[in-house]
């Protein structure tokens, strides 16, 4: 049973609710790993701390290549042999968050971000990505009703932010076989029991 689901959406999407509730219901019936993007591992942890936490601006192209050093160092030494131990892989962002916040949101070229990142991750796409949809103004809404620490993305304009939604929304047409969109301002036993059902549905786990 192995399976590389990843979930993605622009900020307060709930991403973080949503695979929390996938662990705890395939892990009664399924070997299955959580990860995130950027992270998942020491090296990976490091890069993050670069992008995320500093406050000093960093050139756009420099955070797009960090982001895909980050996900090649993820890729290879923890995604990878998980599925090859016939595990589910379960992880926050990939490759189509590069695509939405750098090619689309950053204006450098969805196919100059998709040529970075396919060199990291050497074809090796999700099975399958749930995109978390919400209006950009509900999801900054949520970041700042929470008690999360913001990053710097977070504290991007919100013209900033539908540019994200406007790529994700772009993403999830040119690839319908693989991207499934979930309305993510339902509640969130709503939202978790519309992914279980997606990928139950995808990989015939209708059993479970």
């Amino acid at each position: 049973m192995s399976y590389f689901i990843t979930i993605e959406g622009p900020e307060g999407s709930g991403k973080s609710t949503v695979i929390e509730g996938l662990q705890a219901y395939f892990d009664k019936h399924l070997p299955v790993i959580t990860t995130r993007e950027p992270g998942g591992i020491k090296i990976s942890e490091s890069i993050r701390s670069i992008i995320l936490d500093s406050d000093d601006k960093m050139d756009y192209r420099t955070e797009a290549l960090l982001f895909a050093a980050s996900r090649r160092q993820h890729l290879v030494e923890k995604v990878l042999p998980t599925l090859k131990e016939g595990k589910m892989v379960i992880c926050d962002r990939f490759i189509d968050s590069s695509l939405a916040y750098q090619g689309y949101a950053r204006g450098l070229g969805v196919e100059d971000i998709l040529k970075i990142n396919g060199y990291a991750i050497e074809g090796k796409f999700p099975d399958l990505t749930l995109y978390l949809h919400v209006p950009p103004e509900i999801g900054i809404a949520r970041i700042q009703s929470n008690s999360r620490e913001t990053n710097r993305l977070d504290r991007e304009k919100l013209d900033f932010h539908q540019r994200v939604v406007d790529g994700y929304e772009a993403l999830y047409k040119t690839y319908p076989e693989r991207i499934v969109k979930i309305d993510a301002t339902q509640s969130p036993e709503a939202v978790l029991n519309a992914c279980i059902q997606v990928i139950n549905k995808r990989f015939n786990l209708d059993m479970i």
